[in-house]
């Protein structure tokens, strides 16, 4: 066996040693990766509050103030449309019935499939649902302490954040000190750009297709429109669910094909909006990974972690870039999920 191949059969060994390790872990893995951003996040404000003469502890709760107060906000206006939507219930149950008979109608004649067995699948995928619902009405509890992880992760990472950088420059060598000072800045740097970034396109979404929405008639427009933009975390697939959804809603509310049309319209417009102008001036080239491997981080994120991998793929996938550009035996890997740059003739 030669040198070269052994030393690939390492790397395999130890990429695979890690993907194992991140699938394994993913319950300590994930609250404490989302603590970590969300610190970074307000690391600049607690350091502005602290340049203030202020506490250390003082500016520490405030920021946890202001990220509590954010969660809430976004919560009391997606309940708020939620109670709104209930109001629609009996419409909706209306409409579900006109729609169950006329299928039932369709099915009959076409499969030959009576109304009673149409029935008992009903009532067998009914039992099947309650059961869906139990079983989340239970994982209920583990939400709310998954919820409280977090915000324990983002007090004590923000508040040892000195103590955890000196840790990370004592595994360094002297020699390569500052090397590893740019390193963590750099991670902590993009993070923070990105979900600033982030944060006022999601604004920009919400201002869209809030008016969009409203003007087409469409009902509950502010939750649909809250929707799209938050489920926009999700690069290239949050925007098309998001839309579908007001889509099937709409149809439920009985709206007319116009309408529909002008949903799809406008996410098309909103789309273009967001690709030639949004991201590049508002969120910039923060997170310069190629398209290529940004679908490649979503699907391994789905995959190790669920909906939480998805949301959180592109700022890693993006820390992992600068490290490999830090590292000189890494940087082939840095290029590789980097952005492409055409060649000058």
């Amino acid at each position: 066996m030669t040198v070269t191949s052994s030393s690939i059969i390492k790397k395999l060994l130890l990429i695979f040693l890690i993907t194992a390790g991140l699938f394994i872990a993913r319950d300590f893995l994930i609250p404490l990766t989302i603590g970590a951003l969300l610190a970074t996040l307000f690391l600049p404000l607690s350091k502005i509050l602290e340049k203030w003469k202020l506490p250390k502890i003082v500016a520490l709760l405030i920021c946890l103030f202001l990220l509590l107060l954010f969660f809430a906000t976004i919560g009391a206006l997606i309940g708020w449309q939620i109670l709104e939507l209930a109001n629609d219930v009996d419409m909706l149950k209306q409409k579900s019935i006109q729609a169950l008979a006329s299928i039932q109608g369709y099915i009959l004649n076409h499969a030959g499939v009576s109304v009673d067995k149409q029935v008992q699948f009903l009532i067998d995928q009914q039992q099947f649902a309650l059961g869906l619902i139990q079983g989340m009405a239970g994982s209920l509890t583990s939400s709310f302490a998954f919820f409280a992880l977090i915000i324990v992760y983002f007090v004590f990472l923000l508040s040892y954040r000195d103590h955890i950088k000196q840790f990370f420059l004592k595994l360094s060598s002297p020699a390569q000190r500052e090397e590893m000072e740019k390193v963590v800045g750099g991670v902590v740097n993009v993070s923070q750009k990105y979900f600033l970034g982030l944060s006022k396109m999601i604004l920009a979404l919400w201002i869209m297709y809030g008016i969009g929405f409203s003007a087409l008639g469409v009902k509950n427009a502010v939750f649909f429109a809250i929707l799209c933009g938050i489920l926009e975390l999700a690069p290239y697939i949050g925007n098309i669910i998001g839309v579908t959804i007001t889509v099937l809603f709409s149809v439920a509310q009985g709206a007319s094909f116009p309408t529909l049309l002008g949903i799809v319209g406008l996410y098309v417009v909103i789309q273009l909006i967001q690709g030639w102008a949004i991201e590049p001036f508002i969120v910039g080239s923060q997170v310069k990974v190629n398209p290529l491997f940004t679908i490649v981080a979503l699907i391994i994120g789905e995959l190790l972690w669920g909906l939480p991998g998805i949301f959180l793929a592109i700022p890693l996938v993006a820390m992992v870039k600068i490290v490999c550009d830090h590292v000189e035996s890494l940087k082939p890997y840095g290029f590789l999920i980097g952005e492409i740059k055409e060649r000058k003739k």
